[in-house]
C-alpha cells in the first residue's frame, strides 16, 4: 500500500516521476537521457528519446482531478520555459534534431500512482 501522507512533496514528484520513466521505457521503449536537468529559469523533470525524437517531459501529480488534473496545472508560462529549457540543451547536444514537449499527468489510483494521461 502506497501511503503519500508520510511524504514530501518532492519524494513524491520523485517517485511519480520513476513512475512516469518507468512507464515510458516499457510502453514506448523511451530512453531515459536525464532526469531534473536544469537552467537557469526551468527544470525538465524526464529528457527521453525514442524514435529519433527527443521528449521534454514535464510530470505533473494530482491527488485526484478536482483542481483540474495535471495537464490542465500547466501555463503558457511553464510551456514557454520549457521550449527556451529544450532549445538550450539541444544546442548542448547537438546530435539531436527532432524533439517535443510531453506532459504525463499521473494521478493515486488505488493504492498505486497511475498515468492518466500522456500527451
Amino acid at each position: 500500500v502506497l501511503n503519500l501522507n508520510n511524504m514530501s512533496t518532492t519524494s513524491i514528484g520523485r517517485l511519480a516521476e520513476q513512475k512516469a520513466s518507468d512507464y515510458l521505457q516499457k510502453e514506448y521503449s523511451y530512453k531515459l537521457l536525464s532526469q531534473n536537468w536544469r537552467t537557469r529559469t526551468c527544470e525538465v523533470d524526464l529528457i527521453m528519446t525514442g524514435r529519433r525524437t527527443v521528449h521534454f517531459i514535464e510530470v505533473k501529480y494530482r491527488k485526484n482531478f478536482l483542481a483540474g488534473g495535471g495537464i490542465a496545472s500547466i501555463s503558457p508560462n511553464k510551456l514557454n520555459r520549457m521550449y527556451r529549457a529544450s532549445e538550450e540543451w539541444l544546442e548542448q547536444k547537438q546530435k539531436y534534431k527532432d524533439y517535443q514537449i510531453n506532459i504525463a499527468a499521473i494521478e493515486l489510483t488505488g493504492e498505486d500512482l497511475t498515468i492518466t494521461s500522456f500527451i
